[in-house]
């Protein structure tokens, strides 16, 4: 008979497991949300994630989550104004949702927390796979956050911004959306803090109504003494289509994962990223694609920065059902290296079951090309502010992709100010 001993709880395990136990009676949810709870804490006893499993190889979490802040009741934070002007803002301070509401024409907003207390989110808590770390971790401590509904045909005027906000401590929050058949919508996700030491996880779930447009834009820039786990769930119905811009340019631990399903023919899915990585900092985008139905197409770009020591992962796989005939999936990622200490890795995956498919996928890695930084010093710019133009429009180009001049600019704001202080 062999026996298998557990290891030995890590520092971070161990708060994990003993702030669960001192706020479960805080933690808002009905028979069936406590059940999920208890489901997920369970998981974390079995242990964080290294990286002998499989989705974890590049992002060791038991050996990288040295730390456990804990829960600072008293920490307060403000809501920010809007990245795009005009914007809905729909603040999530803390953990904590706001009791007075927008009013946004064809739109429904009602606080996660509420949802909670009725038990009607509660099949949502549900894991998405055995190594499902971050649904975990969220499922146990969540307590608030928005659920977002908007009405089949609405063509919304403005963009509704999810903002959350971290001041210290720990915060863990859900923003749900669905989008009714033939609506139009742009929604930001923005994430970022004050707090010295802060443990943020936050999971995003979109449901895309049949012939539904939504672009989906997620701005994560947490201080960099933060650790940031994070995940956006979407199911794409039929003839819809979902654009998802995610940008990371913070945080010091920091693991997004995008699980995207496509539901209905015809759907369209397009990933466009950018990874801003400085510092001693650890960021892994991690995606998985499953195309379930015939005659459905994506398209995924990453871009990535590399500088100081900084170290980063992008894991992408496409899974392509044995019944998605006709599936056209195409996956790129290129990064740019500054730094002869700095790390990016690259594992693109393509799992095909069906026979009449087209897809590929690639990845680079490069630094700059001295010629064209000799050509713009030839021209009287001094080096640096040469680099800076060529790394800018490495990056710019995914940007401008969107197509939106307002977003494009109010995104490019962000690239600046990101290269004003590790440029």
């Amino acid at each position: 008979m062999n026996m298998h001993a557990q290891p030995q709880r890590t520092l971070a395990e161990t708060a994990l497991i003993d702030a669960f136990g001192e706020r479960l009676s805080l933690l808002p949810g009905d028979g069936a949300v406590m059940v999920k709870r208890d489901d997920a804490i369970e998981a974390i006893k079995h242990g964080l994630p290294t990286r002998r499993v499989e989705s974890w190889h590049y992002t060791d979490l038991r050996r990288l989550l040295t730390k456990v802040p804990a829960f600072e009741a008293g920490a307060v934070t403000k809501a920010l104004a809007p990245v795009l002007e005009g914007s809905a803002v729909l603040p999530v301070l803390n953990g904590v949702s706001q009791t007075k509401l927008p009013e946004i024409e064809g739109v429904t907003v009602q606080r996660v927390s509420e949802k909670l207390t009725d038990g009607s989110v509660a099949p949502g808590l549900d894991p998405y796979g055995s190594d499902d770390a971050i649904g975990a971790l969220n499922t146990a401590f969540v307590a608030d956050g928005y659920f977002v509904d908007i009405a089949e045909g609405a063509k919304l005027e403005k963009p509704v911004e999810l903002q959350n906000l971290q001041a210290g401590g720990q915060s863990h929050v859900r923003l749900l959306a669905r989008v009714g058949a033939g609506a139009k919508a742009i929604i930001l996700e923005r994430q970022t803090g004050e707090g010295e030491e802060a443990l943020v996880s936050s999971v995003s779930q979109l449901v895309v109504g049949d012939g539904a447009e939504v672009t989906w834009l997620i701005v994560q820039e947490q201080p960099d003494t933060a650790t940031h786990l994070a995940q956006f769930k979407a199911h794409i119905g039929k003839d819809a289509k979902l654009t998802l811009f995610v940008m990371n340019a913070g945080g010091r631990l920091v693991r997004q994962e995008v699980v995207v399903r496509t539901t209905g023919e015809g759907a369209d899915f397009k990933l466009r990223g950018i990874n801003l990585l400085a510092g001693d900092t650890h960021t892994d985008t991690t995606m998985v694609l499953d195309h379930a139905v015939p005659h459905t197409t994506s398209t995924e770009v990453m871009r990535n920065v590399v500088t100081g020591k900084a170290r980063g992962v992008f894991q992408g796989r496409i899974n392509v059902h044995q019944y998605a005939q006709k599936t056209n999936a195409k996956m790129a990622c290129n990064t740019l290296l500054l730094s002869d200490d700095g790390e990016f890795s690259t594992k693109p995956e393509l799992e095909i079951f069906a026979d009449d498919v087209v897809c590929g996928h690639g990845a680079t890695v490069t630094e700059i090309d001295h010629n064209h930084l000799f050509y713009l010093m030839a021209r009287g710019i001094d080096e640096k502010s040469a680099r800076g133009l060529l790394v800018k429009a490495f990056v710019a180009e995914v940007i401008e992709e969107l197509d939106d001049e307002a977003l494009v600019e109010a995104l490019e704001e962000r690239l600046d100010g990101w290269f004003s202080t590790h440029g």
